[in-house]
């Protein structure tokens, strides 16, 4: 059968268009059959059901009106009577559609510049799709284009199935593209909005430089040398960590390269951003003291609970430890996870010796004892007049010099102290109206009781309403920076765990849950950890 000329010409310009806007050519045809529908529409009346089918292999179009069949027809434009139907299909039953063939239409001059904007608007939605579904897996990779327009310090990317953007922040500081450029950038997100899909691009995430290696490390391709982690002050420098999975392979070696080739291929796409290459480690504080490179450290002290790190280093390494303007101790906290503080030998030594004086001191007051044996307390490695007080009584009379007698006297006036001091706490509790109630719950002490109720809190409805974040404080981390803010218990050092545990604690004796909430809460919790 021969297909007439303007079949051919429409099967034509469906194959052209489809090939121009990378869709498939059936959702072109598609298009044009609901465009030709809407003008059949507005020629037959809008309320009449309308279908256009147009073959995809001879181009032929067909224009039918649909008719529901129904018993008693109430919309003469869309129902055609059972017996009716009957007549042309023996076969027709109630809710079938009976076919009724139209004759072929000319398209005025209004009808065709409707049906232009249908096909439009069809294939510029079917454009849409196919962007947003071929780049939303491909968030994590690095593409190349070419910079079609800059505005407002933007960069408009053309990545020939699509179109990228590079915003001014995300740009290496003093980079300038303009029209024509080669750009190479990372996929940080891809999002469905109102003006078509928008793919976000990067120069200066830091796994944007991951990323990099990888295409000119062959090892971290293969998954023989990891990236850890990544930090990274763009256009100026960086710290990658790496770890082998094979012992004879050196990580940072083969990161580096021959005379430098591989890293030196790196800095050059980042604008000569200078970079460290640390070996990572398991252990926290050895990580550190790599990551601090190329300072020399001298001593570090770990708490754990806060992620925080104290580093000790000489004095003449101090400028070097911190870098300019903090960075090189501000991409060391961003690689490590860790808070790190830089002290000197000396500064140490003074603090140190701070400490020791002001724990003679107490123990000099609380115990009334002399400063002699106040100084050998403190340096025997006790801190509080708790830790004397309820220790065994044998570490302090194996102290040279005590013995059980002395012993003996020295916790007895600890005890004491202690007593004295919770008498007083509880007067003050009292006079601040906080209820005997709360005593109840357990881990709170009194002098706890006092901070809450100097923070308002007089019951136990009160206590059921914080927050553990307002208990324990927590931490904002912003451009880098760890930012720490006090909870009200901060002070006695309880952990996010305990602070839980007393507000739901609060909770069930307040009657805000019941008891078989909290069991399976504390189940979920279990499984969790099980599951970690």
């Amino acid at each position: 059968m021969a297909v007439s000329a303007n079949r051919l010409e429409l099967l034509q310009i469906a194959d052209a268009v489809a090939r121009e806007k990378s869709i498939d050519k059936t959702i072109v045809i598609a298009a044009m059959a609901d465009a030709i529908q809407k003008a059949a529409r507005s020629r037959y009346g809008q309320e009449t059901n309308i279908r256009a089918d147009i073959n995809p292999n001879t181009g032929e179009m067909k224009l039918q009106r649909l008719m529901e069949v129904v018993e008693t027809v109430e919309e003469y434009d869309r129902e055609i009577a059972l017996e009716d139907a009957r007549r042309r299909n023996p076969d027709a039953q109630v809710g079938d559609f009976i076919a009724e063939q139209l004759p072929p239409m000319d398209f005025g001059r209004i009808a065709a510049q409707s049906a232009k904007q249908v096909i439009v608007q069809k294939v510029r939605e079917a454009e849409r799709d196919r962007q947003y579904d071929e780049y939303k897996d491909r968030i994590g990779e690095i593409v190349n284009g070419t910079v079609k327009r800059a505005e407002y310090g933007n960069v408009i990317v053309d990545l020939g199935r699509g179109e990228g953007i590079v915003r001014r922040d995300e740009l290496i500081p003093r980079e300038n593209y303009k029209y024509g450029d080669r750009i190479r950038a990372y996929v940080y997100d891809v999002r469905r909005e109102q003006r078509g899909p928008q793919i976000f691009l990067s120069r200066t995430h830091p796994q944007f430089m991951a990323k990099l290696f990888t295409m000119e490390v062959p090892e971290i391709y293969d998954g023989i040398i990891e990236i850890k982690s990544v930090a990274r002050d763009p256009g100026s420098r960086a710290k990658i960590a790496v770890t082998s999975r094979d012992s004879s392979i050196d990580p940072v070696g083969a990161c580096v390269g021959m005379r430098g080739s591989r890293v030196q291929a790196v800095v050059g796409e980042l604008q000569g951003e200078k970079i460290d290459i640390i070996p990572w480690s398991p252990s926290a504080a050895s990580f550190i003291v790599n990551a601090l490179q190329p300072a020399e450290v001298a001593k570090v002290v770990l708490d754990e609970d806060a992620e925080r790190i104290e580093v000790v280093v000489p004095d003449d390494q101090l400028s070097l430890a911190i870098g300019r303007r903090g960075q090189n101790v501000r991409l060391a906290s961003q690689l490590t996870g860790w808070d790190i503080d830089i002290l000197t030998e000396e500064e140490e030594s003074s603090r140190r010796q701070k400490e020791f004086t002001e724990r003679s001191a107490l123990f000099m007051d609380a115990l009334n004892v002399d400063e002699m044996v106040g100084q050998v307390l403190a340096s025997e490695g006790f801190s509080t007049v708790e830790e004397v007080a309820y220790v065994d009584a044998d570490e302090i009379s194996s102290i040279d010099g005590f013995d059980e007698e002395t012993a003996t006297e020295i916790q007895s006036r600890a005890r004491e102290y202690l007593e004295r001091i919770e008498a007083e706490h509880d007067a003050k509790r009292r006079e601040l109206g906080v209820e005997d109630e709360l005593r109840e719950i357990p881990g709170i002490t009194t002098a706890m009781l006092v901070a809450l109720g100097e923070d308002g809190v007089k019951t136990v409805e009160d206590f059921a309403g914080y927050a553990v974040d307002d208990l324990t404080g927590w931490k904002e981390r912003k451009d880098g920076e760890t930012k720490t803010f006090p909870g009200i218990l901060t002070p006695f050092e309880v952990s996010r765990q305990d602070a839980e545990a007393m507000v739901m604690a609060a909770r069930l004796k307040a009657g805000w849950i019941e008891e078989e909430e909290l069991g399976s809460d504390e189940a979920d919790d279990a499984s969790t950890e099980a599951a970690e």
